[in-house]
């Protein structure tokens, strides 16, 4: 599986690179938030809404980023970008440790630690891999997406710890110098695609190009589609709609997770250690996601991904007014399985639908689109409970996005480019 003949295959380096450059940019702009909500709201008499508007202008300046860098990914490869994209998201984690204003803490957390994150996130990334693989897309895009979900197991409780223990100051601080140490060195090891180097996807050997072994790889090449071809597909616009209501529950509950328990009488403590709960099954179903991707539909996989999704945000609506613990944990951990194949069946279908040779300039165009109704969840929730009181009613709305999510994925006809 790893090698290239005799030699290991170097397309697996960048999954690697990959894991931990979306364990930082993940982590960074949504796993670690909701740990500063309630001490940062107490200590400014900011609103929830307030607060969260920081992460509804991330999910914007993120769309944007990528529609910017996407066509770049293309012609110069991922490299430069984690470079500047790690020292921008290590600056700006670092001067959030002494902000003063809700004005610094917008400007800050939503506009440049975003700019960062998106600069090292799973587009930059994800785009490489698409011209990596093929045949094992699903696999290695599966792989690398580990990263996130091992952000989420470990990276809440620690950083509820560091809050609690030194402050949200001082654990901004330690958590931007974290960054730099850590994805840096990742840029090393990007390359933009394996042509350059002489390589062929997936890592297959000149002599098995030469006996077609390379075929489906050649295929993928030969059907891609212009940003502007894709656009003219109604395709494009229904996989937009229907990821970026998947996408919503993922950004919601990020942040209010832990508000959302502890209103419900749990510890921080508890409630920080529920988005590490669902982010085990994510990180081990991870995998397995990745392997079933190869073989069967990702369409039809993708709607079951967001059902469950759905269904499991109905259960810890449920059980956490109800306070029954153990349907709180099954919910969570059923929440993680839903969430665990929602990168690689994203990532795959787009490819698969558009090709690889312009995948960064396509996935790029998408972005302002999925990323501006999942900016929506977040400040719209917190906004619900700023005038209500509770979450219940506006986490029910965020599940039904993910059931009509599962049903346009379900439904919807053949890739464009399979058909070309």
């Amino acid at each position: 599986m790893f090698f290239a003949g005799n030699r290991f295959y170097y397309g697996y380096w960048i999954v690697v690179a990959g894991f931990i450059t979306q364990f930082v940019a993940v982590g960074m702009s949504n796993y670690v938030v909701g740990s500063f909500m309630i001490p940062m709201t107490e200590e400014f008499g900011w609103t929830r809404a307030e607060f969260t508007a920081s992460r509804s202008i991330g999910q914007v300046v993120m769309a944007f980023t990528g529609f910017l860098i996407g066509s770049h990914i293309d012609r110069h490869g991922g490299r430069p970008f984690i470079i500047v994209g790690t020292l921008v998201l290590s600056a700006a984690v670092y001067r959030l440790g002494s902000i003063n204003t809700l004005g610094e803490w917008l400007f800050i957390n939503g506009l440049m630690l975003t700019l960062g994150a998106a600069m090292i996130g799973n587009l930059v990334i994800n785009v490489t891999l698409g011209k990596w693989f093929v045949e094992r897309r699903g696999r290695t895009v599966a792989l690398a997406g580990m990263g996130i979900s091992l952000a989420g197991i470990v990276l809440p409780p620690i950083t509820t710890w560091m809050v609690d223990e030194f402050g949200w100051r001082t654990s901004w601080q330690l958590l931007g110098i974290a960054v730099v140490l850590i994805a840096l060195p990742m840029s090393l090891l990007v390359r933009r695609k394996p042509e350059d180097y002489a390589l062929f996807p997936d890592g297959k050997t000149a002599e098995e190009i030469e006996r077609g072994e390379g075929a489906a790889a050649k295929a993928d090449f030969d059907r891609s589609m212009t940003r502007a071809q894709a656009m003219r597909t109604s395709s494009f616009y229904f996989l937009v709609l229907a990821f970026g209501l998947f996408q919503i529950s993922i950004t919601v509950m990020l942040i209010q997770t832990i508000p959302l328990m502890t209103d419900a009488g749990y510890s921080r403590l508890v409630a920080s250690t529920m988005i590490s709960l669902a982010s085990i099954p994510a990180f081990i179903s991870k995998p397995f996601w990745g392997v079933l991707i190869d073989r069967y539909s990702p369409k039809k996989l993708a709607a079951v991904g967001a059902a469950i999704t759905g269904s499991a945000v109905m259960l810890i609506v449920y059980s956490v007014s109800s306070q029954l613990d153990v349907l709180v944990y099954a919910g969570f951990l059923m929440m993680g399985v839903g969430w665990g194949g929602l990168l690689p069946l994203q990532e795959v279908i787009w490819a698969t639908f558009f090709g690889r040779r312009y995948l960064g300039s396509v996935r790029s165009m998408a972005m302002p689109f999925t990323f501006g109704l999942s900016a929506l969840g977040p400040v719209l929730v917190a906004y619900y409970y700023d005038m209500v009181g509770d979450y219940n009613l506006a986490l029910l709305a965020i599940a039904f996005c993910n059931i009509a999510s599962a049903i346009m994925l379900y439904r919807m006809a053949d890739s464009p480019a399979a058909q070309a």
